[in-house]
């Protein structure tokens, strides 16, 4: 794979998604669907997944591509391939509440490699260069131009005080009782892969989730934290979580800062 031609092209697509998600998200009311799993879509789903599966079609024809919104994608199997979620988070959309992202990862014999996560309401914008290091570019996000990019870094931990990041729209008592174990100084919430990118750039330490997620909603900020220095694995055996499995479908995780003193489940 050219890292940086993909690079490249994943940026400019997930601006370009972005651009069309806030467009319905800014105007009037947009009507919502149920899929056959009874989550929520939109036409804002359908409109990015469409900019994002075009675009990567056309860049890497030979690149097996898996993509929330395309339910026929999903009986591919491979380990090396492309995976999307053009909206992670659309409950956050439908509620307006902003935590949303456009996710996009490139995963190489299981291992999320590189990836990009947007979060156009919120404005930042997180990926992986070329060699695999994580940044946050700041500024206007202009599509044909870079702009200035933060390198960012997971924090060192004080297993005393412990900065948790939790899901906003899944939080149960099974999270709040594993939570318990840790010393924590302080607990956020936020929708989508933003919880990735919280940990990535050290604003928070610990993300357990104990619910059901499937890899389109993980691989792009699990790509994003390892190339800050961080890591995911599985919540029952802590060994690192893999990509490529049958039915696309997550255990439990646990996303976290080199350092935290795991926790058994």
């Amino acid at each position: 794979m050219d890292f940086d031609r993909l690079i490249t092209v994943m940026r400019q697509l997930a601006l370009q998604a972005g651009d069309r998600i806030m467009e319905v998200y800014n105007g009037p009311d947009f009507g919502v669907k149920l899929k056959g799993d009874s989550s929520p879509v939109t036409e804002a789903d359908e409109a990015a997944d469409a900019i994002i599966f075009e675009g990567l079609r056309a860049a890497f024809p030979d690149v097996v591509l898996i993509t929330e919104e395309q339910a026929a994608s999903h009986a591919q199997m491979a380990s090396t391939f492309l995976i999307v979620d053009p909206l992670d988070g659309t409950k956050e959309f439908v509620q307006r509440r902003g935590d949303f992202t456009v996710n996009i990862a490139y995963v190489e014999n299981g291992v999320p490699l590189r990836g990009v996560v947007y979060a156009p309401a919120k404005g930042r914008l997180f990926y992986t260069l070329a060699d695999g290091q994580t940044v946050e570019e700041l500024g206007a996000f202009a599509k044909d131009c870079v702009g200035e990019q933060r390198p960012v870094h997971v924090s060192t931990p004080d297993n005393g005080a412990l900065m948790v990041v939790a899901s906003k729209s899944h939080r149960d008592a099974a999270t709040d009782a594993y939570i318990a174990n840790y010393g924590v100084k302080d607990m956020t919430s936020a929708g989508s892969s933003l919880k990735f990118c919280l940990v990535a750039t050290g604003e928070a330490d610990l993300y357990p989730r104990l619910g059901r997620t499937m890899e389109w909603d993980t691989a792009a900020g699990d790509a994003v934290l390892r190339g800050a220095g961080g890591h995911v694995v599985r919540f029952d055996t802590h060994e690192p979580l893999a990509y490529g499995k049958s039915g696309w479908d997550n255990p439990f995780f646990i996303a976290f800062a080199p350092g935290v003193d795991l926790k058994a489940g």
